[in-house]
């Protein structure tokens, strides 16, 4: 009987991704959750050829193109909370050059996603091959080499002994939740399918865990030092807080010593809207009564949020004198800005300074005022929403799905103005149920980003439904998944609010004293003909269901219609570009004018933003 057994490096790969196990919260599951791909020369006669026996157990799932591919891959683990991940697989060239976006996306977001991509042929007998880069002084230098600045874990297979030492460490990566991100592996042509003797035990089957690390203990003290000697505390929570499992430990902590929460975007759905401890969204696309919060109090405590600067609105939003307090998991995240810090998981940390915390509770006028302000939220954020009295707008289609979703149904958009409008006025129902992807602020996210967490959702609540919400660009940018959902009934409801090109980038050009050039189609001076497109039949031709409605109560009767459906539904409605937009709530931002311009109107802007800056420069942290 021997001890090892003989095989190609990708028939390898794949039986050592279906021997990998977790276990989240005492039920044994495979990690992988299978993988997206699109074949060509770099990857079909091997790696394919390992994952067409293993196809019922590890789905492999056929995208549209590569970039979505990978946004499906992080949709989905965001879905699962980084729990489980799918993997991605393109050919060489420029099939992996398109996953270039994605693995950024990933990285961004602190998101677990493996790569499995072509490379040129190790021997180089061949070269230049078909879609090969030449570099004359570097020959070794390739495409695959641009994923070292995205990804976590990077490297090129050079052996099959290799991947005994790779896998385990890309999947370390990929658990780690102060490290976690993409993990990338370069697999040349040749070596692909190259065999070599393995050792059986290497595809025994095993059963990973998180890792939880508790905080240090002086770190502790220290924390619940500051937390007792504030007046005016405010808990900002951030995404990781969701990642950590830690919602029910923040809603305890937050109870017990009567502090009010503020939510980062990555946070928008750790506490659920009508807890009276929740103060609103908070950032340059928060809300006034976050914002208002923020601004007064006197210790900031930032838990498994990184801090970016919608949140911070570039670091203006706090008191000046304000103390920063950060719990984070990441050490480069808790120290950033002169935080005192604790380092270690949201959950055991939460537990551990309340411990420390006793009794404690914070003046009770301070979070009087604050859910005070949160009330006059509320009041804005109902009219805001509410139809008929302007304009069809973003807000009012939010609020009119909003109170037809069920609670257990995920929301998804990405940048643009739908996910500030999404941050501001959204009603969370259900914690972890909004997926607003500003992490790495991508356009072209939603469709394939929802498709990828409806795979998720399929799951484990298969009743539940995935809603995506797009501007009219962003459908154009990548629109594909559509028909992927179609093809895997994987159903979706994708709403298309068309405001006739790029809105939100336009209004920030008019902010800063430009006029409109080049967002909105209407103002582009190339464009020399004017068509708007039709979506509905666009979405048709691809084989989803699809409606154009001409106002809020139409969008409720199509919405009701596409929740009792089986079917991927797609609902247009045309929204103003200048009117309807969340005029309130938002924070400073930095931005980056011109300080001398032959028009007017810029320099007057210019000068505008320059004082703002003076009046609201922090001091302090």
């Amino acid at each position: 009987m021997t001890d090892t057994i003989r095989l190609t490096v990708a028939q390898a790969i794949v039986r050592w991704l279906l021997a990998q196990h977790i276990d989240i919260d005492g039920t044994r599951t495979r990690i992988c959750g299978g993988g997206f791909g699109i074949f060509g020369h770099g990857n079909v006669p091997c790696l394919g050829e390992a994952l067409y026996p293993v196809r019922d157990q590890l789905p492999l799932y056929r995208g549209q193109n590569e970039t979505s591919m990978g946004f499906a891959a992080a949709g989905y683990a965001k879905y699962h909370l980084r729990r489980r991940f799918m993997f991605c697989t393109a050919s060489a060239g420029p099939g992996t050059a398109n996953l270039l976006t994605a693995a950024a996306l990933a990285h961004a977001n602190r998101l677990p996603m493996l790569m499995l991509c072509g490379d040129t042929f190790l021997t180089r007998l061949p070269d230049p091959v078909l879609q090969q880069l030449e570099h004359f002084g570097n020959p070794a230098l390739g495409v695959n080499d641009a994923f070292k600045a995205v990804t976590r874990f990077w490297d090129r297979i050079t052996h099959p002994a290799q991947i005994l030492q790779s896998l385990p460490a890309a999947l370390a990566t990929m658990l780690d939740p102060a490290d976690c991100g993409p993990a990338f592996l370069g697999l040349p042509q040749d070596v692909q399918g190259w065999a070599w003797d393995y050792p059986k035990a290497f595809f025994d089957n095993r059963t990973h865990r998180i890792r939880r690390q508790m905080p240090d203990t002086v770190e502790i003290s220290e924390a619940a030092t500051i937390l007792k000697s504030a007046e005016r505390p405010v808990i900002i929570a951030g995404g990781g807080v969701q990642y950590s499992g830690a919602v029910a430990e923040l809603t305890r902590f937050a109870e017990t010593h009567d502090i009010p929460v503020i939510e980062t975007i990555a946070g928008r759905a750790n506490l659920l809207d009508d807890h009276p401890l929740n103060i609103g969204p908070v950032g340059v696309t928060g809300s006034n009564s976050a914002n208002w919060t923020a601004e007064n109090a006197d210790v900031i405590f930032a838990v498994g949020t990184r801090l970016q600067d919608f949140t911070t609105g570039s670091w203006t939003a706090f008191a000046r004198n304000a103390r920063l307090l950060t719990l984070n998991v990441g050490r480069h995240d808790a120290a950033k800005h002169l935080a005192t810090t604790v380092v270690g998981d949201a959950k055991l940390g939460l537990n551990a300074v309340g411990d420390a915390l006793g009794n404690h509770k914070t003046p009770a006028d301070w979070t009087a005022k604050a859910k005070a302000e949160r009330a006059k939220w509320n009041d804005y954020r109902a009219e805001n929403v509410t139809p008929g009295n302007r304009p069809n707008s973003y807000a009012q289609a939010i609020g009119t799905i909003n109170a037809l979703m069920a609670p257990s149904d995920r929301v998804v958009a990405a940048a643009g103005g739908l996910p500030a409008e999404v941050t501001a006025n959204w009603r969370t129902l259900k914690a972890g149920t909004v997926d607003v992807e500003f992490g790495f602020s991508c356009m072209g996210y939603e469709i394939a980003g929802g498709w990828g967490a409806r795979i998720a959702q399929a799951e484990d609540e298969p009743d539940s439904d995935t809603v995506v919400l797009t501007g009219d660009g962003s459908y154009l940018m990548l629109n594909s998944d559509l028909y992927s959902a179609v093809l895997t009934e994987k159903k979706l409801i994708v709403l298309v609010l068309d405001n006739g090109g790029f809105a939100v980038i336009n209004k920030l050009q008019n902010n800063t004293g430009q006029d409109s050039f080049n967002n909105l189609i209407a103002d582009t001076p190339t464009a020399t003909r004017q068509v708007r497109v039709d979506f509905e039949s666009h979405a048709k031709a691809m084989g989803a269901h699809a409606e154009t409605v001409s106002n809020a109560g139409e969008l409720a009767d199509a919405f009701t219609r596409a929740k009792a459906s089986a079917l991927t539904t797609v609902i247009v409605m045309q929204v103003d570009p200048y009117d309807g937009w969340t005029s309130e709530g938002h924070a400073w931002w930095e931005i980056g004018t011109p300080e001398i311009s032959e028009t007017r109107s810029v320099t007057a802007a210019h000068k505008d933003v320059e004082a703002t800056r003076t009046k609201r420069q922090r001091k302090g942290i």
